[in-house]
């Protein structure tokens, strides 16, 4: 073998191994798939049950929420006569499901084992984003062209409303607090509820990004993170002060952020295709570790911590057809 052939085969085996390296530390790893035949349209928010190893997927453009068993990798159900679901919340200690509709702003209480209505709440108007508030039993819904209703889990009564200056998209409760951070895209900020007095007390700028959409929270280091379309950039808030501390460039049309604590990373999930992983060196200091690539439209999923898994949902655009794509996080 001549010495030029040598140096090549030398640089082909360190290539490969370098190759091989860096697939083996790619930090997340597609490892189950679950076709979702017949759905159409557009794909929104999810839910998980951790005792039942169930996912709820609102299949918006379906007007159905596909109901997964994540243990046979399958759908076991599908809830229908919905108008557009857009945000959903399980309850596990009532096993409750909170459905909320862009139709007619109709949020829907399912009973989780047998997936029948058990109750409903109107808010006349594009019911959109639910959280569930597990210390005070308080389920929040996001609807109509500014508000957050407040509504008892334990009897799926509205108990009250928070008014805001225009439409909530994501929101996050503080769980060692009293706030509530909502992004409020059509006004341009944050708004910072108090929801023990259930009012607006502060409203913070993103710096000139705007589309402000998808948001996580890191409260151990006092962090909000903000996902914003106009242009495609993550914008870290200091939580104490509203203060703008990092901008990060990301992928298009991004519509889920979520917070790896475990891992000090932040995971946006982006609907030009991407999963934009960014690294959190320490609270001031943000880099964009690497892109995955998912599917057009993909923008919405779930990262569920205590099972190390990121969930993706792939909507049907001609060829492509509507899925569910599970990633461990590596």
């Amino acid at each position: 073998m001549s010495s030029k052939a040598a140096c090549v085969t030398v640089a082909l085996c360190c290539t490969g191994i370098v190759t091989v390296a860096a697939q083996s530390a790619a930090p997340l790893k597609l490892k189950q798939t679950i076709p979702l035949s017949g759905v159409e349209g557009r794909v929104d928010h999810l839910a998980y049950d951790p005792a039942g190893e169930r996912l709820f997927v609102c299949a918006l453009g379906n007007n159905t929420v596909e109901v997964l068993d994540l243990r046979k990798g399958e759908r076991v159900h599908s809830i229908t006569g919905l108008g557009a679901p857009q945000g959903v919340a399980y309850v596990p200690e009532l096993d409750r499901v909170f459905v909320a509709n862009d139709k007619d702003g109709i949020c829907r209480i399912y009973d989780g084992k047998s997936l029948q209505v058990v109750g409903e709440l109107n808010f006349k108007d594009d019911a959109d984003n639910v959280r569930y508030d597990q210390a005070m039993k308080k389920i929040y819904v996001g609807f109509g062209s500014g508000g957050i209703a407040v509504v008892n889990a334990l009897d799926g009564k509205q108990v009250g409303s928070i008014k805001l200056s225009a439409h909530p998209e994501a929101f996050q409760l503080e769980k060692n607090g009293s706030r509530i951070f909502v992004n409020v895209p059509n006004s341009r900020h944050v708004a910072v509820i108090d929801r023990d007095k259930r009012e607006v007390v502060a409203r913070w700028k993103t710096d000139l990004a705007f589309g402000n959409f998808p948001m996580a929270v890191d409260e151990s280091n006092h962090r909000l993170f903000v996902g914003c379309r106009l242009p495609s950039r993550l914008v870290v808030l200091n939580t104490d002060s509203g203060d703008v501390v990092a901008k990060i460039d990301i992928s298009g049309d991004s519509d889920d952020v979520f917070y790896d604590s475990k891992r000090h990373r932040i995971y946006a999930i982006c609907g030009a295709g991407k999963i934009d992983i960014i690294e959190q060196t320490d609270p001031k200091t943000y880099k964009a570790l690497t892109k995955v690539d998912t599917a057009s439209g993909a923008r919405t999923g779930l990262f569920v911590p205590e099972r190390d898994t990121l969930f993706v949902a792939v909507p049907n655009r001609g060829s492509q057809q509507t899925e569910i794509r599970s990633y461990q996080v590596e």
